[in-house]
């Protein structure tokens, strides 16, 4: 199946990457909905209609059943489907995201200490370029001093390690911030395919988190005047409270409305409770100003997005290699960077995938294979074959 989108945009002249971009998914993955109806799992398809139907008119094009399935060409010979010159990098792209471990054979040719790719173990490990900086900030003063932030970036940006990092940077700093974090192991976007994480289940998690003696009312009402209560005493014993999400992407929009309410509780004009949602970047369609369903949240809450690596890249993979216990150049080649830095740029399929993960998956690779073939250093041939 077909979408009557995709030859509208062709009418158009509508570049498919800027519609992407404006419904806030990747350019593979509307490639997918043009050709297939799907959407990526977590995206609110009413959002990303309206986003696109928008932005078809304002550049001219007809919006009368865009997303209806295009009716099949009536042709007397044989069709034959064009090549999809998309197929080849989304392919490549596959490949890099997956999950590669480095060898014992790789550790011993390039005489590790430590895995450059494991997860930070102390505060020291986390890298700091200006961009991510600016988030950790940003989550750290929300934390202490109060709001309702939503931090944002793609798979395997590092968005977990910024609250890990936060959470160890309160300890540290022994701030008297209680951090309420509810459990999303089966969290999904809708009852069908998992669990909604509701209201009243984040209710139970603050009361776990700063009353965890008392016993739960009966009644709704009693429940949450109990949990209003709770969060007073304890703000007056001198504590702050900021409620962390992640997999924010999955939470319905009837969650994300309630999100507001809990801001709402007050100590006369003293909030409460502080908000951090951290998610993929389809949280931003559900917080787009172009969705009326969550307006009262969107004009309440500070949205901020982690960042590709992009000019970071080299001091990145310095920082890593470096806190590892190995000199970068013992690793890789002149140029392999910058052939990393093109392997994760696909210029076809639009996008990057210049994220830590991505670079540790590739890298992984390449000095696997380098390894294999008795390579002294990770060159920009290895990074290209691989």
């Amino acid at each position: 199946m077909t979408l009557r989108l995709k030859s509208v945009l062709a009418s158009a002249g509508i570049k498919q990457g800027a519609v992407a971009a404006t419904a806030g998914i990747s350019r593979p993955a509307l490639n997918v909905f043009l050709n297939r109806g799907f959407l990526p799992l977590g995206a609110e398809r009413a959002a990303v209609e309206r986003a696109i139907t928008a932005f078809v008119h304002r550049h001219g094009g007809s919006t009368a059943g865009l997303f209806e399935v295009a009716a099949p060409c009536v042709n007397t010979a044989q069709p034959v489907s064009p090549p999809d010159p998309f197929a080849k990098d989304q392919e490549e792209m596959d490949m890099l995201l997956r999950k590669q471990t480095l060898t014992p054979a790789a550790r011993r040719h390039f005489n590790l200490q430590r895995d450059p790719f494991a997860d930070p173990a102390v505060a020291d490990d986390v890298f700091m370029s200006p961009d991510i900086r600016y988030v950790r900030e940003a989550m750290y003063q929300v934390a202490r001093h109060g709001g309702f932030m939503a931090a944002i970036g793609e798979s395997g940006a590092g968005k977990s390690t910024l609250r890990e990092e936060l959470v160890d940077r309160l300890n540290r700093e022994e701030q008297a911030v209680i951090v309420i974090e509810p459990y999303v192991l089966a969290m999904e976007g809708n009852d069908n395919i998992g669990k909604t994480l509701k209201a009243q289940h984040i209710a139970e998690a603050i009361m776990s988190a700063v009353s965890p003696l008392a016993k739960t009312r009966s009644s709704p009402q009693a429940r949450f005047e109990q949990l209003h209560a709770s969060l007073r005493d304890s703000a007056r014993a001198g504590h702050s409270h900021v409620l962390v999400i992640e997999e924010a992407h999955s939470l319905p929009l009837a969650t994300l409305k309630h999100l507001k309410r809990f801001r709402e509780l007050k100590d006369g004009l003293r909030p409460l409770l502080s908000v951090i949602l951290i998610g993929q970047s389809e949280l931003a369609i559900k917080l787009s100003e172009h969705n009326p369903e969550v307006r009262e949240v969107v004009q309440r809450i500070e949205i901020v997005t982690l960042p590709a690596l992009d000019k970071d890249l080299d001091a990145y993979l310095v920082h890593r290699f470096k806190r590892s216990g190995t000199p970068i150049d013992q690793v890789l080649a002149k140029g392999a960077i910058d052939a990393l830095r093109t392997k994760l740029t696909p210029t076809r399929a639009g996008g990057t995938l210049l994220y830590p993960l991505a670079v540790h998956n590739a890298l992984a690779a390449a000095m696997n294979r380098a390894a294999d073939l008795g390579v002294p250093q990770v060159n920009a041939d290895v990074i290209q074959g691989v």
